[in-house]
């Protein structure tokens, strides 16, 4: 029996050693989509010495490990094709390792924040594309989340997988539907290797070397020098937001008990306004649970009847109590509705008591205007809520202290983009800046520095470039004003300066009370439209009007423009919107805008001597400029004043 044991225990340790010696890169993988019209790099480790022997559809690649067990060798040029099986060894080795399933076809790095992040589950009309997701063709890689100080050679993880109704509910939305796009355009197998984390700077995907070159970026990048490798502890931060959405789905020190009575003393509450969000409540930055009260009085002919109470737009999560009884319970804004019923017991003439609980996260967080879509009716009258009310911090457990290293330059390059290098590919697709827009002049500068990084670490060349301008969010205001997100999308702009880049313009496709708007289908399409231009070089219309150039004439200025196709149109058939003008003085007023051919003549009779147009120049602009194939005008201004993230 011991000779027996020795024997099996023999041959599984002999099995064990034969593969140990060649080892791969995660993202070499079982059913992996490889990089047509080029050598193929496939790389790893082996015995130091060692000649390796790779195969792969009947072509053979050879390459010997330095002293340190490292190799790297090319096949040939493959056209579209498979499915194939890689078999590498060390020659006078008869073990192989073995790869199957594999496809040759375009690969596209999809990477950037939670834009790029959000699921095709997440996504607008999800249950019907999940349904009708079966594509083999396209496979996707999901580089598992990792932070590090130092360029990696591995990803933390991540594996291949095939398009079909199971996988792809949690890929990249905006990739999945890029996939498709091109993979029927093309009619090639097309891989994806998404590398993505919500919230993140542009900072965080950028190599420490490039990132020291530049005075914006050099003395928060030499800040990283103070760090240990064990203060970046994913597994830590995760346990505390573990932590977090228990305390905010579950009210402590009984509060929901006592906070919203009728009778509770909040003498010493402060008073706000509302509607109103986080950053305007005036006490900084916050995370934690807020708690809102407001008394009500309503006359006897509300009493005692089924009342609908509106919240409007609620930012984060919430729970809303009316004389001290529940009516909703953690509540996201993502929600399709915020009104809710009140049960005619518990409703009374006279003085009646709101309460709200509120998460702050992520810098956000209260109730966003408009004012008149905060109000309590029977549905033949209406009370508002805007106004007075009073709210209370500190009332609960205080959230853990998240370190969220994420964000701190060079850590996700080193983790996730690095260990990527030199995996051949056709191209990257990104969606990034929420994150910068507070500084979105120096992001002109920061955004090419990664592009110029990526492709000279890569060696392939001006790789294709194409990028999501950041869509309308956020309160749409009255008169034209400044706009941080004006400027970051004015500095995504700048970038098109760099050969083969393309951005896709999603100005009409946001939404005002949600950062992460739920058509992903449309983001998809317009970059697989650059991607066929630029890419695939197929002489079409890829993007909307963009600003050339304008010149005055009189009281008026005329804009022309750029890739205006089959000509000038409106998203909704109606007069053009979106554009103001200013004098000297700087002051912008709404201008009148009338389509003469490819250009766009612009006035108002309250700028007697214009210098100036801007258009969709806003958070959330109110604008319909298009050109007759559909894309969207891209925002702009024909002044360069001052930009408000100067500093």
């Amino acid at each position: 029996m011991k000779k027996i044991l020795f024997t099996i225990l023999s041959v599984l340790a002999c099995h064990a050693d034969c593969f140990a010696d060649i080892r791969l890169p995660k993202i070499f993988g079982d059913n992996m989509v490889l990089q047509r019209g080029i050598e193929i790099p496939v790389w790893g480790n082996a015995s130091p010495g060692a000649l390796i022997v790779a195969k792969l559809g009947g072509k053979q690649a050879t390459a010997k490990a330095d002293q340190y067990g490292k190799w790297q060798l090319r096949f040939p040029v493959f056209k579209a094709g498979g499915p194939y099986t890689l078999d590498i060894s060390e020659s006078g080795n008869a073990a192989t390792l073995k790869l199957k399933g594999i496809l040759i076809g375009d690969v596209w790095v999809a990477s950037g924040q939670s834009n790029m992040e959000m699921q095709v589950q997440q996504s607008k009309d999800a249950k019907t594309e999940i349904a009708h997701a079966n594509y083999p063709d396209i496979r996707l890689l999901m580089v598992a989340q990792d932070k590090k100080l130092l360029p990696q050679t591995d990803i933390h993880g991540g594996k291949w997988e095939i398009c079909d109704t199971d996988n792809v509910k949690d890929w990249s939305a905006v990739a999945y539907f890029f996939a498709r796009k091109i993979q029927r355009d093309q009619n090639v197998p097309i891989g994806i290797i998404q590398s993505t984390w919500g919230g993140t700077p542009v900072e965080a995907w950028t190599s420490r070397d490039r990132l020291l070159t530049s005075p914006i970026t050099k003395e928060r990048t030499l800040s990283n020098d103070t760090l240990r490798p064990d203060q970046l502890d994913h597994a830590a931060d995760s346990l505390s937001w573990v932590h977090i959405m228990n305390l905010v789905d579950n009210p402590q020190q009984n509060a929901d008990k006592t906070v919203p009575a009728p009778d509770y003393n909040d003498a010493d509450w402060t008073a706000i306004e509302m509607p109103r969000v986080l950053k305007d409540f005036g006490i900084g930055s916050y995370d934690g649970m807020i708690w809102l009260r407001k008394k009500i009085t309503l006359p006897e002919s509300l009493g005692k009847k089924d009342l609908i109470i509106s919240l409007g737009h609620p930012e984060m999560k919430y729970s809303l109590y009316f004389n001290g009884a529940e009516i909703c319970r953690n509540i996201w804004n993502s929600n399709p509705t915020h009104s809710f019923t009140i049960p005619a017991r518990l409703v009374q003439s006279g003085e009646n008591t709101i309460a709200v609980r509120l998460a702050m996260l992520w810098g956000g967080g209260g109730l966003n205007p408009p004012a008149e879509d905060l109000y309590i009716t029977d549905g033949s009258s209406k009370i508002s809520l805007a106004g007075k009310w009073v709210y209370k911090k500190d009332l609960e457990t205080a959230f853990p202290k998240i370190l969220n290293y994420q964000y701190r330059p060079t850590v996700l390059f080193n983790a996730m983009i690095h260990p990527l290098i030199p995996y051949g590919i056709k191209g990257f697709i990104w969606y990034q800046g929420e994150s910068n827009a507070w500084e979105a002049y120096n992001y002109r500068t920061m955004f090419p520095m990664l592009i110029n990084d990526w492709r000279q670490r890569w060696q392939q060349g001006n790789l294709p470039f194409l990028f999501v301008q950041l869509a309308n969010f956020m309160k749409t205001k009255p008169l034209p004003a400044e706009s941080e997100w004006a400027e970051l999308r004015e500095a995504q702009a700048l970038t098109l300066v760099l050969p083969n880049t393309g951005m896709a313009c999603a100005i009409d496709i946001g939404e005002s009370n949600d950062i992460h708007p739920k058509n992903k289908q449309d983001v998809g399409l317009r970059l697989a439209l650059l991607a066929s231009k630029i890419a695939y070089k197929k002489n079409s219309i890829a993007s909307g009007p963009v600003y050339k150039s304008f010149r005055k004439e009189g009281s008026r200025i005329r804009i022309s423009f750029n890739n205006t196709g089959s000509g000038l149109s409106t998203k909704d058939g109606k007069e053009v919107t979106g554009f103001a003008i200013a004098g000297s003085d700087q002051q912008f007023y709404w201008a009148k805008a009338i389509a003469e051919g490819n250009s766009i003549v612009v006035y108002s009779d309250k700028v007697s001597d214009p210098q100036a147009v801007r258009y969709a120049w806003a958070d959330n602009p109110v604008c319909n400029l298009t050109n007759a194939e559909g894309l969207p005008a891209a925002p702009f201004r024909t002044d360069h004043w001052k930009e408000i993230t100067r500093r």
